[in-house]
């Protein structure tokens, strides 16, 4: 790459209507290293002492150092990748799993979320801020030490926005928040029940792509993480802990997965959105992995070789077990 080159940049998929990210310095990140973690104590690339630290990528994707996001017209268009890439280290134990993490120290987690969603918000050139974590070499994760991500966006991921536009259109033809009803018929079902408290709802959705596909649901009509309240966000970490224990006590190992915080976008206003996180689980069995091959990733047609009331059953019994009020 020359000296002319951005590090990073979005290209325009004209079939898809979406943009791509270039970013071909991300090669060099290092894999898995046996005798050294930067996110460890002693590294000197952290403190020496911390709880939680969000640590800036060492390879973004996205950075507020890129040209601006200011698209063009044209098949091969190109724009600025301007944003941010946070790595979000949950502890400075470096073989900690996060299920191992105590009520406590998820919510300081939640708390370090929040506090960067809102900044990150401010910023002019970002649109959209993604919580998210991914857990397990199977998922393709480069460093063990416990940690999530928070990427910043210039657009509203395609994803994302197609959820904002089915909660956008239920709420317009019935005056209801499409996430509340499919709470509230979750919860009158039962069957794909999961763990519960006074603040959120797990559960195995009726539509799940993944097996083992968990959502959690805020009870009260929220936006994002900054409405949520103190209460809140200890019953959100005590959830979370529960949900992380079961998966890891589901097969006895720790359950590689993909962690998504879904928050309304940073700009304007969408009381439609309803405030949850989803579980992508891979592991489709105790020795079998599930694969997005061609139907899931060329065509965008998942096949979800399990069944949610069925799976549902095996992660209420996995550990912790509880009785399950709703």
């Amino acid at each position: 790459m020359s000296d002319s080159q951005p590090s990073s940049e979005l290209r325009w998929h004209p079939l898809l209507r979406q943009w791509v990210g270039v970013a071909a310095q991300r090669q060099g990140r290092p894999q898995l290293p046996a005798d050294w973690c930067p996110f460890c104590p002693g590294s000197g690339h952290v403190p020496d002492h911390y709880d939680v630290y969000l640590y800036p990528n060492d390879f973004p994707a996205f950075s507020f150092d890129n040209p601006p996001f200011a698209p063009e017209g044209g098949l091969f268009k190109t724009t600025g990748a301007r944003g941010a890439c946070d790595v979000v280290l949950y502890s400075s134990e470096h073989t900690l799993l996060p299920a191992g993490l105590t009520v406590e120290q998820w919510r300081k987690v939640i708390d370090l979320w929040t506090k960067r969603t809102v900044e990150l918000s401010k910023q002019e050139d970002v649109q959209y801020v993604s919580v998210f974590e991914n857990t397990g070499i199977a998922i393709g994760v480069t460093m063990p030490h416990p940690h999530g991500q928070i990427y910043a966006f210039p657009f509203i991921p395609p994803l994302v926005q197609t959820e904002l536009d089915s909660a956008s259109h239920y709420f317009t033809e019935h005056a209801e928040c499409l996430y509340c009803q499919i709470l509230k018929g979750e919860i009158e079902d039962g069957r794909r029940m999961v763990a519960s408290n006074d603040g959120f709802v797990a559960f195995l959705p009726f539509f799940g792509r993944f097996p083992t596909e968990v959502q959690i649901y805020s009870r009260r009509h929220l936006q994002g993480l900054s409405d949520l309240s103190d209460p809140e966000r200890v019953q959100l970490a005590g959830i979370l802990k529960m949900v992380r224990q079961k998966y890891d006590n589901l097969y006895g190992f720790p359950m590689p997965l993909m962690m998504l915080v879904r928050q309304q976008p940073a700009k304007g206003t969408h009381p439609y959105f309803h405030f949850h996180i989803d579980f992508l689980p891979i592991q489709r069995g105790p020795t079998k992995l599930k694969y997005l091959a061609s139907v899931e990733s060329g065509c965008g047609t998942f096949l979800n070789d399990t069944r949610a009331e069925e799976h549902a059953a095996m992660m209420r019994n996995a550990e912790p077990k509880l009785s399950l009020g709703v």
